[in-house]
């Protein structure tokens, strides 16, 4: 059992409210996902060539200043680093697959996140409320976020293995439920040259999903494929850098519940977690149907 939530705000006057609308939410699902918590916020986008990389490091006093500073020194550029704690965000024009490789080797405790011109990523062990607070949830601004609350069934409770799972850029998944052939579905992607960080389930829908849309599908295209492939119960809720979108399979068995005004579309699994948005008494709410796609899309204003 975890709990997923995802809030698009549609006015652009009401986006610096995100942060307010989602800590709440998140905190009420914490019943159904103990282990960890995470969100990924996606926010107006970098200059062009320039990328935004979520790092995490074990050590809540980590010296992020520090690892900028030789990051730009030995591949020659520049990384501006933004810290909370055992998370930063660092923006730079550097290439994303130059920053990986040399955080693989000058400083291994350091893991990626999350990459893209848009989206931040935030995650680790413990209470949704605890870390909404260690991270600052409620000052975040932005269009659009998902995230999630887990209670561990299948593999390790760790960051790594705490959701939002990323891949490719501005691209995350948050995933309640159980797949039963997710070792399949990775020995094929496997095959193909795509690496695997967890032996999370969710992580092999992540993938597959991501290689679906780097082959050319849409976001809709690629669930619609995924009802056929994965195997098993789930309520799946995807962000990219357009907006949310959402799947359940064929029996539905994980709960969600959407509702939408003028204003923002939120989505949760119980309705409590939705009870205290503004205007929530003039929505409209509705189940989500088994195997329909849905999508809502971030209006961006010229």
């Amino acid at each position: 059992m975890c709990g997923i939530v995802g809030v698009l705000v549609k006015r652009e006057r009401a986006r610096t409210q995100l942060g307010t609308l989602v800590v709440p939410m998140l905190a009420c699902m914490d019943a159904r996902g103990p282990d960890s918590a995470g969100l990924a916020v996606f926010h107006d986008a970098t200059p062009a060539g320039a990328r935004r990389m979520s790092l995490f490091a074990p050590d809540r006093a980590y010296p992020w200043c520090t690892l900028a500073d030789r990051l730009g020194a030995d591949l020659d550029g520049t990384a501006t680093i933004v810290a909370h704690e055992n998370l930063a965000v660092a923006t730079s024009s550097l290439a994303p697959t130059a920053v990986r490789a040399w955080i693989e080797t000058h400083a291994p405790a350091v893991r990626v996140l999350g990459v893209g011109r848009r989206m931040d990523v935030y995650k680790d062990v413990g209470r949704a409320p605890d870390i909404a607070r260690r991270f600052d949830f409620a000052r975040l601004a932005g269009t659009h976020c998902v995230g999630h609350t887990r209670m561990a069934t299948e593999s390790a409770v760790s960051p790594a293995h705490a959701h939002p799972f990323t891949a490719g850029e501005d691209f995350c998944l948050v995933h309640n439920g159980s797949l039963s052939n997710p070792h399949m579905i990775r020995r094929q992607l496997e095959a193909r040259g795509i690496r695997f960080e967890t032996d999370n389930d969710s992580e092999a829908a992540c993938r597959w999903i991501a290689w679906r849309l780097a082959e050319g599908d849409d976001v809709e295209t690629a669930l619609g494929r995924a009802l056929r492939v994965l195997d098993g119960f789930f309520t799946l809720l995807v962000g990219t850098a357009e907006g949310l979108t959402l799947v359940r399979d064929a029996f539905a068995c994980k709960p969600a519940v959407v509702a939408e005004t003028d204003d923002w579309v939120a989505v949760a699994s119980e309705f409590r977690a939705l009870a205290h948005l503004p205007g929530i008494a003039d929505a409209d709410i509705f189940e989500p149907r088994p195997e329909r796609v849905y999508t809502w899309a971030v209006d961006r204003e010229p």
